[in-house]
């Protein structure tokens, strides 16, 4: 968050210095007020951009085996340009590559998954998906393992096959 100010701080120092060599190369003829509004401009600029990739640039970097699961897109009244074009805010990540079955039970799956959201820390949370029975339940205390493999104890929750989560673990698994 602080090196995106400084960025935008930059491009707005940028802009106001373009200005004003333009405004030594014509020989003092621009207007003044250009140079606060190029920097004005160059820094909202800066801005959308950087709203706009955060979304690519956290997905580039998040590490093999964990794969994308569901974006949200979001339209805001105070930025009126994401209804023409919606810009992701947060996503969720399935930890497909750290994905536990157990032999007994080969279409249940423990996964990782992560919540990423713009200007908010990650959250994880383990979740049991059962690909067979087309249901998921996060695993808290409650949860347990019974002998033959099977997660007890669950809050189980039936999801459509179209279930995002369901979807990537089960296609991973």
């Amino acid at each position: 968050m602080f090196l995106e100010l400084i960025a935008t701080v930059f491009a707005g120092i940028g802009a106001a210095g373009l200005v004003m060599a333009f405004n030594w190369i014509s020989g003092g003829r621009l207007p003044r007020w250009l140079m606060p509004v190029g920097a004005g401009l160059a820094m909202v600029a800066m801005t959308i951009w950087s709203e706009y990739n955060w979304y690519d640039r956290t997905v580039a970097t998040l590490p093999e085996g964990v794969e994308v699961a569901e974006i949200n897109e979001a339209r805001q009244m105070y930025r009126p340009w994401t209804y023409l074009a919606p810009m992701v805010d947060r996503f969720m990540a399935v930890d497909v590559a750290g994905m536990q079955s157990n032999p007994a039970q080969p279409g249940q799956h423990i996964a990782n998954i992560y919540f990423w959201g713009r200007w908010q820390p990650v959250h994880s949370l383990p979740v049991a998906v059962d690909c067979d029975g087309l249901r998921r339940a996060p695993l808290v205390e409650e949860a347990r393992f019974g002998a033959d493999g099977a997660v007890e104890g669950a809050s189980w929750t039936a999801v459509p096959a179209s279930d995002p989560l369901l979807a990537t673990a089960c296609a991973r698994g």
